[in-house]
């Protein structure tokens, strides 16, 4: 089965400065193009989409540039979704320099880190209102607890492209789901808004975790999404602080997604990610 990877980072801490790996040792070096797996037992990676990696917010652009160097080399990045700091008052100028990387086909302003209400603030939602005026998707990166006020941003944004990473974040680890569940069906029914299967393993716990685990999570976003609004995506190289593989990530899903049909699994593993960023 070919596959595009609708989220993937890449880093190398000698050139970019991310002071959140200051806190991550596991994986604070250098992962690039060629340490990521192109296949597998049973698919092979055709594509992927680079998503920011969270440098300081002053070498966003730098990160860019540095990304579109990397895809000179590997064939698989079709896509950027690239930081862009919507807080600003100046958000436009660094919107127009992204709109010069034809690469960069969606933006994310990390969400998960901040505190309630700033995803309802009346200039960021400007700002991510005006998405489409750059041909720009968003990322929305929130967790469990803050999908409330994703909803709310959705529904003040009717013509932006979304599409939620890592399933909202539940807190799998304690096994939390009926809140979660709630927003989910929220945010599932606005129709402008897809669903990356993506970033549960970190979400579980980290030493311990299983794949059963995660089925209630994905058997959810299958029932309110459907396999129309969601894609695969591998949040490599993150995972690994869940001591799994990107391999084993593939494999896992595959698992999970077993029953869908043939045209099911592409639409999640390869279709969706192809048009909603369109590679």
């Amino acid at each position: 089965m070919q596959l595009i990877d609708s989220h993937i980072h890449f880093w190398n801490p000698t050139r970019l400065r991310y002071p959140w790996l200051d806190t991550t040792p596991q994986i604070n070096k250098p992962y690039l193009p060629a340490d990521l797996p192109s296949s597998g037992e049973g698919w092979e990676m055709v594509g992927l989409v680079f998503v920011e990696a969270n440098p300081i917010p002053e070498q966003n652009f730098q990160e860019v540039s540095w990304v579109n160097t990397l895809a000179d080399d590997d064939q698989r990045i079709k896509g950027i979704v690239a930081y862009a700091a919507l807080e600003s008052n100046n958000f436009h100028a660094g919107l127009d320099v992204l709109q010069a990387h034809p690469l960069v086909k969606g933006v994310r302003r990390n969400i998960q880190g901040e505190a309630n209400g700033f995803a309802t603030r009346k200039h960021f939602v400007k700002a991510v209102g005006v998405l489409p005026q750059y041909g720009f998707s968003f990322d929305l990166c929130v967790k469990y607890h803050q999908l409330a006020e994703a909803v709310q941003l959705v529904k003040a944004c009717p013509d932006v492209a979304f599409v939620l990473d890592h399933i909202g974040k539940p807190n799998i680890a304690e096994g939390e789901i009926d809140l979660w569940r709630a927003h989910i069906s929220q945010l599932a029914e606005l129709e402008n808004v897809h669903c990356k299967v993506s970033g549960m393993v970190t979400e579980a716990d980290l030493d311990h975790w299983q794949p059963e685990q995660l089925r209630p999570y994905v058997d959810h976003v299958l029932e309110v999404f459907t396999p129309a609004r969601l894609m695969f995506g591998g949040d490599y190289p993150v995972l690994e602080m869940a001591h799994i593989t990107y391999n084993d990530w593939v494999k896992v899903a595959l698992e999970l997604l077993k029953d869908l049909s043939p045209n099911e699994q592409h639409l999640v593993f390869y279709e969706n990610a192809q048009k909603f960023y369109r590679l």
